[in-house]
């Protein structure tokens, strides 16, 4: 065979491997968004139940955080699905409304909280389930963040951060209704979420404000 042929022959069969990756990477970046569809639309029942059971501000404010989430992973099967740079900041600008959404979102919840010194009812099922949800995504937004990079995916990437501040979320909720159950710390939960208020704002600014 000759030298050219044989380079032709190289060069066809590593754009197929590469392109076998890439699908492979693509199936694996929707097969983790569906994922945290499902785990979120499970969520809004069980912490809905839960909230209405303990009376709950912050259970009741989670599952309103995972219907962001949904939103944000809606947007990012739709992104994965088509190419180009113009559909990718769109992605991009619908996942920093999401993050700006969640921003005010636990800011009022924290300061409504704090204000009327609300003192919710103890409850183990929602602190099983936020045990649970903060462990599923934590596990979710390190997949995300890894495929994204693999793929040179920002929309991806982004929203795996989106994934990862649920993942801090349950983790105050948790921390919250544990320290209110043990010692009567009714203000935990609200005072955490003025860190992760913080977090989301600076996501918002990465997007829409510092130039590429």
């Amino acid at each position: 065979m000759p030298a050219d042929g044989l380079d032709s022959w190289q060069n066809f069969a590593v754009a197929v491997a590469n392109d076998q990756v890439r699908q492979a990477l693509l199936r694996r970046g929707f097969a983790l968004e569906y994922a945290t569809l499902a785990w979120n639309v499970a969520g809004i029942v069980v912490l809905a139940i839960a909230a209405i059971s303990a009376r709950s501000v912050a259970l009741a404010g989670f599952a309103l955080d995972s219907l962001i989430e949904i939103g944000a992973s809606t947007v990012v099967i739709w992104e994965l699905s088509g190419t180009g740079e113009e559909r990718q900041r769109r992605g991009l600008r619908l996942i920093g409304y999401a993050f700006a959404a969640l921003a005010v979102y636990l800011l009022v919840q924290s300061a409504v909280v704090l204000a009327t010194g609300y003192h919710p009812h103890h409850s183990v099922p929602g602190i099983v389930w936020t045990a649970i949800t903060a462990v599923v995504m934590f596990t979710l937004a390190a997949g995300k963040a890894r495929t994204g990079r693999a793929l040179g995916n920002p929309v991806l990437r982004t929203e795996g951060r989106v994934t990862l501040i649920d993942g801090i979320l349950a983790t105050a909720v948790l921390l919250g209704l544990v320290l209110n159950a043990a010692l009567g710390w009714w203000w935990a939960d609200p005072a955490a979420g003025y860190v992760l208020v913080f977090y989301a704002a600076r996501e918002v600014r990465e997007i829409f404000f510092v130039p590429d």
